[in-house]
């Protein structure tokens, strides 16, 4: 009974294992179509300045995958220059992500306040505008 047990918590422990580092893989992809630099990027629109390895970052990113908002993303660890940007309003530290909504900046923001802060500062940006 004992090694019944053991294999199913082992196939769990590896199935959780495996998706999580496919997670982690997917979510630190740059998005091709999105990615810029902070010299670049739209800054009347949505920006999102991100890192690889933010779990934070990760998880923002991935739910506005279900959005159909246009936003500009910026890794600050390829971009001295976003990083800088990001210190400058995150009192010296370069905490993601850091998301600029037509200049304005909120940091470590969740979707909804993402959205709300569109609605309220570039409504012309959702995609039930258009």
């Amino acid at each position: 009974m004992f090694s019944v047990i053991s294999s199913a918590a082992t196939v769990i422990a590896i199935s959780y294992l495996v998706l999580y580092a496919a997670w982690m893989i997917i979510g630190n992809l740059p998005r091709r179509d999105r990615a810029t630099s902070h010299a670049l990027a739209d800054h009347t629109g949505v920006v999102l300045y991100w890192r690889p390895g933010c779990k934070y970052c990760m998880r923002l990113r991935t739910r506005l995958r279900f959005t159909r908002l246009w936003h500009a993303e910026v890794n600050i660890w390829q971009d001295p220059e976003a990083a800088a940007f990001v210190r400058s309003v995150a009192n010296g530290n370069e905490t993601v992500p850091t998301v600029t909504v037509a200049g304005k900046t909120m940091v470590n923001p969740s979707k909804d306040q993402l959205l709300e802060a569109v609605k309220m500062e570039a409504p012309h940006l959702l995609p039930d505008a258009k």
